[in-house]
């Protein structure tokens, strides 16, 4: 598994992992769970995360995300 990217936004995080789906890439969202348990207070960010063989294409798909949205 490859780390994409690692943040508390849950908004920025939901965009981008739908995007990726549309891109028919299947990524998945890390520490969900104990960031709930934490109170979601900043302390543990969620990580996306994509298959090692989706990396390249996801970080690309990403990157015009940012660029295009002013995303980070």
């Amino acid at each position: 598994m490859r780390e994409l990217r690692r943040s508390n936004n849950l908004v920025y995080l939901s965009f981008a992992e739908t995007a990726l789906r549309a891109q028919g890439l299947t990524p998945i969202v890390l520490d969900q769970a104990v960031s709930a348990v934490e109170g979601s207070i900043g302390a543990i960010p969620r990580r996306l995360m994509v298959a090692d063989g989706e990396a390249e294409a996801a970080l690309a798909i990403l990157a015009a995300l940012d660029r295009d949205h002013g995303h980070n």
